[in-house]
């Protein structure tokens, strides 16, 4: 499993970025997966569903599965966050997994850079940010990829993550 993510600030369009990465990607016939970091609560489940409410009754995991998917929610009830490195292990084997959020990780990223945004570039401070994808031009070394290009970026992530070993894969959309 090789393993690339997306950092940026809030409002970068990180999200978006990567949604429109997956497509690419998967329809070259990558398998994809993706772990998203929260910086807030968050629930998918919602009140008064079964799984919901076992949940609030006290269960520290809970397996929904169906003939279409299956999902597990797991309450940390007040242990410590899991790492990234501890998150990984937890997914199937794939080719490639996107990583969104988790800023400060030791893995190689993207920055997600727009005008927009007020905050300080993260990559003079991060040497694993490889590349930034942004809507403008910046002061940078590093590789600038237009964030409104998802081909040209999956193109990147592909050519960084698979140098030795590239996929068979189909060439476009």
């Amino acid at each position: 499993m090789k393993v690339f993510g997306f950092a940026g600030w809030s409002g970068s369009g990180k999200t978006t970025l990567v949604e429109q990465v997956v497509k690419v990607l998967s329809a070259r016939g990558l398998a994809v997966s993706l772990v998203k970091h929260a910086h807030h609560s968050f629930d998918i489940d919602h009140p008064g569903k079964d799984s919901w409410r076992h949940r609030e009754a006290g269960c520290r995991e809970v397996l929904i599965s169906s003939g279409r998917r299956w999902s597990l929610t797991h309450e940390l009830r007040g242990t410590d966050e899991p790492s990234l490195d501890e998150l990984l292990p937890k997914l199937s084997d794939c080719d490639l997994v996107l990583i969104e959020g988790f800023k400060r990780a030791a893995i190689p990223k993207m920055e997600v850079r727009r005008l927009a945004v007020r905050e300080p570039m993260l990559s003079p401070d991060d040497a694993w940010i490889v590349a930034v994808a942004t809507d403008v031009p910046l002061a940078t070394a590093l590789p600038q990829l237009d964030i409104n290009d998802p081909a040209a970026v999956a193109d990147f992530v592909i050519a960084h993550c698979f140098a030795d070993s590239l996929p068979q894969l189909t060439t476009s959309l």
